[in-house]
């Protein structure tokens, strides 16, 4: 049935657009700091319960030990065992190269690597994340710090302000998880994530070529340009004993992880190979005497656990501001790549995993970590991943790790004396090169061009600038999108589908039919001040490109205006000034606005502004097709003026 020949039943037989009734304003605004603070409820399970059963359930929310360990099986300890040993042979040697990557003593790594995943193991949600020290939270703490402190004039201070630093991004995580926070971390969306994480392991692979080449003196400086120049100016300080050394050990390490993706079962293989290679380089470096020839090591290693160091903790001026400053920008940093590494894991696995917990459990332990020698750490994927691909079944593949470390540093630490350099930035390399990943990039381009740029803007802000230039250029870009989705929100011009009562965007489907005398628009957004102006402004122009064509079609002269409302979901005082100007608008030109389906608290908002009673309540609709029905009804059945009061026409009909 076309829409000419729509047979109008009776106005009774009209389903109306209900207003809810008024809700008072505290119990809105509870509700909406609800769902924005507590969305997943977490308070549900401790309602009508004993207070003993409340102390037990808020124990296992703040420490999942107590919730996970009384189910513990041989079997889980047989998988946990080995996957805790696995990724301890990863541990170890990456700790040791991302400490000596963010300028620290390299003991520093290993004491990293031990305090912190005992703490995770206890508070953690995730069953499958690997505690450690991250490359690009090494780089940031080196950048940030490097430009206030030089780490080679003073070494001291330039430590204790890695452990302010990490006491401050300690704070800050875990308040986000406590004040339920977390959202803020949503910013960080997933294209900026990946142009930031490829544009951070560009610059760590360029950092390596201090050690790849043998040089001594480097630039302080991150970017691609400082690094170059730094390069080529040293040529005579070249030493191909070690670039040989170092490509060879990339080219094995490469091979291994080739292997283990195309042979899933053989997955250690490449988890084994950072510490094989450690092996290998200092037997090489021992048997050969190579740091005679300009090949350096990492020299003496101290035994014994973690020394406590808060008494170390710079909380003085001029260095408090630089310590905090860098801990805020790492702690993002590292809670992002924590949180989204967790829930990539969990959905293979199909469990939950709670993101405020992940804060307050990665928050507390590096508050507890700067407090005993250890510096930023948090989920990395490379580690997390062997993890995973090893079979834990609980966090306590932590347990084993940290285990394992323990007894490296009680026992196994002169024997890294003789360990290349060169091998460490070769690991780090292979590490990052597995984080540039222009698959993705790719992706996006095919995907969303606009999400390629923020990829691209933040690539290119860490590569050419630094790695805080590039955040911020990513995050800048990133909300200018949401700013412009929201001040110039889309409007589409509806037409009827041949042959169905189905009303669509007629630029979607071009066979959609325009309705002769009714022009069809739909508002893709809700309506605030940030796009009222653009919005009234958009709808007039809709208004006359539709009668320019009716002129030029010859067709029934526009007498309806029909606005579907169905996706503003909320309007304010700006949104509501908007609706009546388009009224007068619409009024003026001798037409008659008709509204389909707006949200509850649209006609909330649209009743007490008594916008509803200027506009009358019988041009309210529930669907388009009742509002067109309407509009043919009126157009076949008598011609009034729609300026004029045709309330006894209506109900005679």
């Amino acid at each position: 049935m076309g829409n000419a020949d729509y047979a109008y039943p009776n106005a009774d037989c009209v389903h109306r657009v209900a207003i809810p009734p008024p809700q008072p304003f505290f119990k809105s605004l509870k509700y909406s700091l609800k769902e924005t603070f507590f969305p997943d409820d977490p308070f549900r399970k401790f309602k009508n319960q004993t207070p003993s059963i409340k102390f037990v359930l808020g124990l296992q929310y703040f420490f999942p030990i107590f919730e996970w360990a009384p189910k513990y099986t041989l079997q889980f300890l047989k998988s946990d065992l080995i996957s805790g040993i696995t990724i301890a042979s990863l541990a170890i040697p990456q700790g040791i190269s991302y400490a000596k990557l963010a300028n620290l003593p390299p003991i520093l790594g290993l004491y990293s690597s031990f305090i912190p995943p005992l703490i995770y193991a206890m508070m953690g949600s995730s069953r499958d994340l690997a505690v450690g020290t991250v490359a690009v939270g090494s780089l940031l703490m080196a950048s940030m710090l490097g430009r206030v402190v030089n780490y080679i004039e003073n070494p001291n201070l330039f430590l204790h302000l890695a452990f302010t630093a990490t006491f401050f991004a300690g704070v800050l995580q875990a308040s986000l998880g406590l004040f339920r926070l977390g959202f803020i971390v949503d910013f960080l969306s997933h294209a900026t994530i990946v142009g930031f994480m490829g544009g951070a392991a560009t610059v760590v692979c360029l950092q390596q070529l201090k050690s790849i080449l043998g040089l001594e003196h480097f630039t302080h400086e991150a970017d691609l340009v400082s690094v170059m120049r730094s390069v080529f100016t040293q040529t005579h300080e070249w030493r191909w004993e070690s670039a040989v050394l170092g490509c060879c050990f990339i080219f094995f390490l490469l091979v291994t992880r080739y292997f283990s993706k195309r042979q899933p079962k053989f997955f250690w293989v490449s988890a084994m190979a950072p510490l094989a290679s450690v092996i290998l380089g200092s037997l090489l470096v021992y048997l050969t005497h190579a740091e005679k020839h300009g090949v350096q090591v990492i020299g003496k290693l101290k035994k014994g656990l973690n020394p406590p160091s808060v008494t170390n903790l710079v909380l003085v001026s001029p260095y408090m501001g630089t310590a905090i400053k860098t801990g805020l920008v790492t702690g993002i940093i590292a809670l992002a790549e924590g949180i989204a590494v967790g829930r990539s894991f969990s959905m293979f696995k199909n469990y939950h995993i709670d993101g405020n917990k992940e804060m307050i459990a990665i928050g507390t332990m590096n508050i507890f970590g700067s407090f005993t020698s250890c510096y930023l750490t948090t989920g990395p994927f490379s580690r997390s991943a062997v993890n995973y691909n090893a079979g834990c079944k609980t966090a306590a593949s932590n347990i084993v790790m940290a285990i394992a470390v323990m007894l490296t540093l009680l026992f196994l630490t002169p024997l890294f004396h003789f360990t290349p350099l060169v091998v460490l930035s070769a690991i780090i390399v292979s590490a990052m090169l597995g984080l540039i990943d222009y698959q993705a990039a790719i992706h996006l381009w095919k995907i969303d061009k606009f999400d390629f740029l923020v990829c691209f803007s933040a690539y290119v802000g860490v590569v050419f600038g630094s790695v805080e230039i590039g955040l911020v250029i990513a995050v800048a870009v990133s909300l200018l999108r949401v700013l412009l989705f929201i001040a110039r929100p889309r409007t589409f011009l509806l037409g009827n589908i041949p042959n169905s009562a189905v009303y669509r965007n007629v630029e979607q489907y071009p066979n959609a039919n325009h309705v002769p005398g009714i022009l069809i628009l739909e508002i893709d957004a809700p309506i605030y001040f940030a796009n009222a102006s653009y919005l009234r402004e958009r709808i007039t122009r809709w208004m006359d490109e539709e009668e320019d064509r009716i002129k030029a079609s010859g067709q029934t002269s526009l007498q309806y205006v029909i606005m579907n409302m169905t996706t503003v979901a909320n309007i304010d005082t700006s949104g509501i000034s908007m609706l009546e100007e388009c009224k007068k608008s619409v009024d003026r030109r001798g037409l008659q606005l008709v509204l389909v389906n707006p949200g509850s608290e649209v006609m909330k908002k649209l009743n007490k502004s008594k916008f509803l009673d200027e506009l009358g309540h019988k041009w309210v609709y529930l669907t388009v097709e009742e509002a067109v029905g309407a509009c043919n009804f009126m157009l076949n059945t008598y011609k009034p003026n729609p300026l004029k009061d045709d309330s006894e026409g209506w109900n005679n009909a």
